[in-house]
């Protein structure tokens, strides 16, 4: 049975002692295990778009980076390339909005290398014989590290309603195919009796998939890679999915693009659910979110599966509803945990263990 680590926190806890929790569940848990002398350790996390506030905050990944370095460890800041339009979608936008937002080397001890290159194509195919896919393709310097440390803020998704550790890792540490690749089903239409031609999401579809008929938005399907900025910035609910179908391959596809991520770590990745201002939708949407709910605490285990069914299992115990429910309902979260287990990737079966 899996382990799971959990120090629980105060509502609005300050930021200073966030950091001392991250550190004190680091020495608890055991990660350091996976830290060898002069391994490359890629610690994966997410900065946030432009206007997004409630990442995880640097401090926090400074004492990762401290306690790596402390073991001997050259460790790094890592994430990839975005397939929508913004701060994220090349390496040299990302590093430096990634020091706009606190992430810089001066900060915090360590380099930020995006995983897939220049222009998100840097990748290596990775087999993993899964339901979906015979291989995969991974981001080329997450393989190439040593060590691998995940970070991640569970929030919803609206697209596969829990965005935790496996979505960190499936669409986090994918190259660019690998991104499309999962979202390869998700071929949305525009509803054009709410289309107001705001234009918002010509503006935004990366492959300028999305142009003007009669007056309003038209989805060249031959274009679209699925990526569903449309639906993510459309203020007027003129984008529609079958989500039944298309969330559900996603969620599978996902999972199958995670196990490929960390397939030839064993013993060598460690996973951390920061559960500290929770919002309905992830940090890639450009605007500041409020929490949903209040801050729950920090959990660490070296089962990615596992972390993730504690996270939603906490959300519940403490709220009443888990936070993919809480934040779109029509979504089975479920589907991604139950698929990364069934392919060998983790266990839903886990003890939980409080530290004080």
């Amino acid at each position: 049975m899996a382990k799971v680590y959990f120090i629980p926190v105060a509502d609005a806890l300050p930021v200073s002692q966030q950091a001392e929790v991250m550190a004190k569940l680091f020495d608890e848990s055991g990660a350091g295990g996976v830290i060898g002398k002069n391994d490359f350790v890629a610690i994966k996390l997410h900065v946030g778009e432009r206007k997004n506030t409630t990442h995880v905050k640097p401090e926090l990944i400074k004492k990762l980076v401290d306690r790596a370095k402390g073991l001997g460890g050259q460790p790094f800041l890592t994430e990839t390339s975005t397939l929508y339009k913004g701060e994220r979608e090349n390496a040299v936008k990302h590093i430096l909005h990634a020091h706009k937002h606190g992430f810089g080397i001066e900060r915090v001890g360590a380099p930020f290398i995006p995983a897939d290159g220049l222009a998100g194509n840097t990748e290596y195919e990775v087999e993993i014989n899964g339901q979906l896919h015979e291989k995969v393709k991974v981001a080329r310097e997450v393989v190439s590290a040593d060590a691998l440390l995940v970070v991640s803020h569970p929030t919803g998704h609206i697209a596969a309603g829990l965005g935790a550790c496996l979505k960190n890792l499936g669409m986090g540490l994918a190259s660019r195919l690998g991104k499309m690749r999962q979202h390869s089903a998700m071929l949305p239409e525009i509803i054009t009796e709410t289309c107001q031609f705001c234009r918002k999401c010509l503006k935004w579809c990366p492959e300028n998939a999305i142009v003007e008929q009669d007056g309003k938005a038209y989805i060249l399907s031959h274009k679209c890679i699925g990526c569903g900025e449309c639906l993510a910035v459309c203020r007027f609910d003129a984008v529609k999915y079958d989500w039944d179908i298309e969330s559900g391959y996603m969620q599978r596809s996902m999972a199958e693009h995670a196990y490929g991520a960390v397939k030839d770590k064993a013993g060598k990745s460690f996973y951390f659910n920061v559960m500290i201002d929770m919002t309905k939708d992830c940090d890639c949407f450009d605007v500041e979110q409020s929490k949903l709910i209040p801050d729950i605490g920090i959990l660490a285990s070296s089962d990615p599966v596992a972390i993730d069914m504690a996270t939603l299992n906490l959300t519940a115990q403490t709220n009443g509803r888990t936070l993919a429910a809480m934040s779109y309902s029509h979504h089975n979260a479920m589907i991604q945990i139950e698929h990364a287990a069934k392919i060998g990737m983790g266990s839903m079966e886990y003890e939980l263990i409080t530290l004080d």
